[in-house]
């Protein structure tokens, strides 16, 4: 395993400078990010990337699974959370309700590096209408399934395998075979395997919910990967963008803005 996934602290200031740096201006080349506007992110983490908006003045709400990872965000935004510019939810998404836990509909929804470990995407993707504006947007930030490190085996023990690139792509039972020899914990890294999504998926995803994809940038090197490994950040070429299901062996993450505002 990669140090900075141990360190919370480092962890927190990378999802910010991000949010920073790539999230909040690939959103206001077409939606303005605004004081007082209302952003949930599903599956917050430590928090960090919220509080890029939160210095914007906006009105925050993070749903994260992960008990730990929310008290770690609580306690670094906790003059944010007492003067009720966030609220943080510990709770899975699909029994969060808009109205009484989020106060109402909202003007912008950030899903970064998360949508790939959701089951039944198909449902939380239309679901997420519901807590909507109008002229709300949502944000889809994720790394293609098929792309070197798309199972997430940079979270390995083992730094063979935590540095080993595609094997995530071997037949299920070869794949556990390999990880149980390593001695890892393997029930994570299958699950990712279950649900990984392609960008093809996606899309097909995403306009059948009755979306539209109002913009998208995919990227040969991941901006994150400016933070983790000191890489610049390279978007992808033309000729490999064009190209489906190659593409996703070749595109480190994608960015997507969606709204439902063009079908009205």
């Amino acid at each position: 395993m990669f140090d900075f996934h141990t360190n919370n602290e480092w962890y927190f200031q990378m999802q910010a400078m991000t949010a920073n740096e790539y999230i909040i201006p690939f959103i206001e080349k077409t939606h303005p990010v605004y004081k007082g506007m209302r952003v949930l992110e599903i599956g917050c983490g430590e928090v960090g990337g919220l509080k890029a908006f939160l210095d914007r003045g906006c009105v925050g709400i993070g749903v994260e699974l992960n008990q730990s990872k929310l008290e770690t965000g609580c306690s670094r935004l906790s003059d944010y959370v007492q003067n009720g510019q966030l609220k943080l939810i510990n709770k899975d998404i699909y029994l969060v309700d808009a109205d009484t836990e989020l106060g109402g509909k909202m003007d912008l929804i950030i899903l970064k590096d998360v949508i790939e470990h959701i089951h039944d995407q198909e449902k939380l993707i239309a679901r997420l209408k519901s807590f909507l504006n109008p002229d709300g947007a949502i944000f889809f930030g994720f790394p293609p399934w098929q792309m070197p490190f798309g199972g997430h085996q940079q979270m390995c023990n083992s730094r063979f395998l935590a540095r080993l690139p595609y094997f995530h792509l071997l037949p299920k039972c070869l794949y556990k075979a390999i990880l149980k020899w390593f001695k890892e914990i393997p029930d994570d890294l299958l699950e990712v395997k279950e649900t990984g999504i392609s960008i093809e998926r996606f899309e097909k995803t995403v306009k059948k919910s009755g979306y539209k994809i109002v913009q998208q940038t995919h990227y040969f090197i991941n901006p994150t990967y400016q933070y983790k490994f000191n890489m610049k950040v390279r978007e992808q070429a033309r000729i490999i963008r064009a190209l489906p299901w190659m593409r996703n062996f070749f595109t480190t993450a994608v960015y997507y803005l969606i709204d439902v505002k063009s079908f009205k």
